[in-house]
């Protein structure tokens, strides 16, 4: 059974607007100001524009070429690279499944948080609140023991937002969405830093940032901070920008892409920093204490510190409270939706299936995994346990394999380097190579050798070990696992031509397609990988 042609994007805009809004996301405003605050301030943004421009967008443009290029899903186009190189397609997707189920639980706090913003309903004590009257938490990890009524509704809400949006398609539900979505984040969050700043104390949170410790710079961890946060918040390493690109037309600037998303993405860290420490200046004047003693990341920074700020202050409380939860919700949105979106192009380029069909069926059982699991007082521990351990040994190490495979084993950076050429204004060139076979493996390599000494010394948390095993070791190890055992599965190879062909066919866009120098079908079955770059187009 053959397949339509495959979806694109309206506009080129349209695109860049999905690319940015997978980007921005829940860590860009809970993670980077701390990271920048705790590695040298002002002085921390020399290294994290380096690893930006030696890394970040360099890694995006590699995921923008192979998507562009082969116009698949992330595991059908590292086939056509490698027929091995599957696999690590198929461990993205894997990857994918775990966040996805637990990102929506953090979108579903933030919805409940808007609305509790309304009165401060939070009360006097928003650490036991949080803790111990909304999330319910148990004492400690183990087996599932309830189940958390108003975590499950919100969250159902998410989902269904979610399913709904994919559904409507690439260019009817992805691209408008973000249209709207994206302008609205950005507004929203201006008038929040705009608000911030007003506050008293706030010159003192924003000194307590910028203030740069130049001392920092000879510290071999600040340069691994600066890079491991650019890899992290730019949505590379697990396919999204892979399967976003292999929607793009014929014709697409992928460098100048590339640079727009990940400028974008760092302006909006920087203004998230602002926003952030000028908050918790106000909250430290308040309190009489220094910013240091209030500074924080992660959810103890959105759901109790930022609470605390927002009953302090003196005026416009729940407007700035609604408006910084709202700012979360539509931020992880848009990467829930995309993060959801490679697991739906890789399903529907190996089944068959039609849009609706796998949305219904995968998106289902993601949200049913993400619903049974999480909404429950063992919520936050599997959440914590299965955040540390899919980032470290998934996202991070799934980007290094990816960047040693085609990079040093397959050599193939030329190769995407004269496609990305052929489509793109700004042209790459020695740099580029140089970042991605040289630079960014050795970084990632390091920051992979000094996670996993702590990791084998020290138990994350002083979780039990039995714990970790599953929800940690056992959900990282899982995704590998699953990556190798699909891969190892055949295709139905007619089917697979069949649609590879209707996507040649098919200039919906009035365009020339670009002329390739590699066949763009997969090598017969029966044929070894290696020689699929000598049969051309037959």
């Amino acid at each position: 059974m053959g397949q339509q042609p495959r979806e694109q994007w309206g506009t080129r805009a349209g695109f860049l607007m999905a690319a940015i809004g997978s980007a921005i996301g829940l860590g860009n405003i809970w993670r980077f100001p701390y990271i920048a605050y705790e590695n040298g301030g002002g002085a921390f943004l020399l290294p994290y524009l380096i690893a930006l421009l030696t890394a970040g967008i360099p890694l995006l443009i590699l995921e923008y070429s192979i998507g562009h290029r082969y116009r698949s899903s992330a595991p059908l186009s590292y086939r056509r690279i490698s027929r091995p190189a599957e696999a690590i397609g198929w461990w993205q997707v894997a990857i994918c499944f775990v966040i996805a189920s637990y990102y929506a639980v953090i979108v579903a706090w933030a919805v409940r948080y808007a609305w509790f913003s309304v009165g401060q309903q939070w009360g006097d004590d928003p650490d036991a609140f949080f803790f111990n009257d909304f999330l319910q938490v148990g004492e400690e990890p183990g087996m599932i023991s309830g189940f958390v009524a108003g975590v499950a509704w919100p969250l159902v809400a998410v989902w269904a937002i979610v399913l709904v949006v994919l559904a409507l398609g690439v260019r009817k539900g992805i691209e408008k969405s973000t249209r709207i979505f994206i302008p609205l984040l950005v507004v929203l969050f201006v008038l929040l830093v705009i608000q911030a700043l007003t506050l008293d104390g706030a010159a003192a949170g924003l000194n307590t940032l910028f203030t740069p410790d130049w001392s920092k710079m000879l510290d071999g961890g600040v340069w691994i901070a600066a890079y491991g946060q650019i890899f992290f918040s730019l949505s590379i390493g697990f396919a999204i920008m892979v399967t976003y690109a292999s929607y793009l037309r014929r014709k697409a600037n992928l460098t100048g892409s590339a640079m727009v998303a990940g400028l974008a993405n760092s302006s909006f860290e920087l203004l998230a920093g602002i926003g952030v420490f000028a908050a918790l200046g106000f909250m430290a004047t308040a309190a009489g204490t220094s910013v240091d003693e209030v500074a924080t990341s992660g959810i103890g920074l959105a759901f109790v510190a930022f609470p605390q700020i927002i009953s302090t202050l003196p005026l416009g409380g729940t407007l700035f409270g609604v408006v910084f939860f709202l700012c979360l919700v539509i931020a992880g949105l848009t990467s829930l939706i995309s993060i959801v979106q490679v697991i739906i192009s890789a399903v529907q380029d190996r089944t068959g299936l039609g849009r609706v069909q796998t949305v219904l069926v995968v998106g289902g059982a993601t949200a049913l995994a993400s619903i049974l699991l999480f909404p429950t007082p063992e919520g936050l521990y599997i959440l914590d346990a299965a955040d540390r351990f899919i980032n470290q040994y998934g996202i991070a190490l799934a980007g290094l394999v990816m960047v040693l495979v085609f990079g040093w084993i397959l050599r193939r950076l030329p190769l995407f380097e004269k496609h990305a050429n052929a489509v793109s204004s700004i042209r790459l060139g020695w740099w580029w190579k140089i970042a991605l076979g040289g630079i960014t493996p050795v970084l990632l390599g390091f920051m992979m050798w000094d996670s996993l000494r702590t990791e084998l010394t020290t138990n994350y948390e002083g979780y039990p070990e039995s714990f970790l095993l599953v929800a940690g070791w056992g959900v990282a190890i899982g995704a590998i696992v699953f990556g190798i055992v699909i891969s190892c599965i055949p295709w139905r190879r007619a089917d697979t031509i069949a649609r590879l062909d209707a996507e040649r066919g098919a200039q919906g866009d009035g365009q020339t397609p670009v002329e390739l120098d590699e066949p763009d079908r997969i090598a017969p079955l029966g044929r070894p990988a290696e020689d699929t770059d000598k049969e051309g187009d037959r």
